[in-house]
């Protein structure tokens, strides 16, 4: 079975790997990882009906949830980690999901990926409902936990994605969306957190961010619902505001004490002349989105 995966194929290029030198060995590794880019390139129309998907759940309430096994399950907790800081959801709105539970971060769980019972439960512990969409990560494409959870995602109603790096994957035959990247094998044989767990994570960036600008947490190419929660954010808020309104560093540190450190809030109340109350109930009617509340 395994030996028909491309993510289980020798590379051609990678046989003597033991007598190259460092030099020629990373020159061979950059060029392969140069192809990933590429090949995610190809699965841009997939990818952009996956985020359809996902805007709509967050539009709704629902919740983004990666679910994977081993390096394709801790490649969907960094993106969903990621978001609260990056974007203002809450904790729950973006969830991560890695077989054997949070533990298996650092240390693999034994038999974990291949519990069907698992990728089921892990679903049902976070009340898994019709408004979310969940996305199977799985570089082989066959991981029974992830597999078990998008069939039982696709019977609770949610929608469902795959990303994997096989064609006709399993994955991708138990979701809505199959999105599956054709890196080529790897450089290390069968070692799928090189250019396997580049893809996943160049999509899970794609899916995120651009779900995020759906739902407007986004401003030209600034992140206006960033958190403060640190000196370095505090600083980068001011000058997301100073960029967004063109006004000085004094009238940003201003504007966003006046707006509860909120730099979306602190903008509109910039650009529009209206009090911090005015200002959040134009945001609400505006869905958040910066541009519909200053017209």
């Amino acid at each position: 079975m395994l030996e028909h995966l491309t993510t289980e194929a020798r590379n051609e290029r990678t046989m003597n790997l033991d007598e190259l030198s460092v030099e020629q060995f990373l020159t061979i590794m950059n060029e392969e990882d140069a192809k990933v880019a590429h090949a995610v390139r190809e699965q841009i129309p997939q990818i952009a009906q996956a985020v359809e998907k996902i805007a709509a759940a967050l539009r709704q309430q629902g919740r983004l949830i990666y679910m994977g096994a081993g390096t394709s399950g801790r490649i969907g907790l960094l993106d969903a980690v990621e978001c609260p800081p990056t974007f203002g959801t809450a904790p729950e709105q973006v969830v991560g999901l890695i077989a054997g539970g949070d533990k298996a971060f650092i240390k693999a769980v034994e038999g974990a990926e291949d519990s069907i019972e698992l990728g089921i439960q892990d679903l049902k512990n976070i009340e898994l409902t019709e408004k979310d969409t969940v996305v199977g990560i799985a570089a082989s494409g066959r991981t029974p936990y992830v597999i078990a959870g998008l069939e039982y995602a696709n019977h609770i109603g949610a929608s469902t994605v795959a990303i994997a790096c096989n064609k006709n994957s399993e994955v991708g035959k138990a979701a809505q969306i199959a999105i599956e990247v054709m890196n080529g094998p790897e450089v290390l044989t069968g070692s799928t957190r090189l250019k396997s767990g580049t893809s996943q994570k160049l999509i899970c960036n794609m899916l995120s961010t651009a779900a995020m600008i759906q739902v407007g947490k986004v401003y030209g190419n600034l992140m206006v619902d960033v958190q403060l929660t640190n000196e370095k954010l505090v600083e980068r808020a001011k000058r997301i505001v100073m960029e967004a309104t063109s006004c000085d560093y004094a009238t940003a540190e201003n504007y966003l004490e006046l707006a509860h450190q909120k730099p979306k809030a602190a903008i509109v109340m910039i650009l529009t002349g209206l009090s911090y109350e005015d200002t959040m109930t134009k945001l609400e009617q505006s869905q958040g989105f910066i541009r519909k509340a200053i017209q």
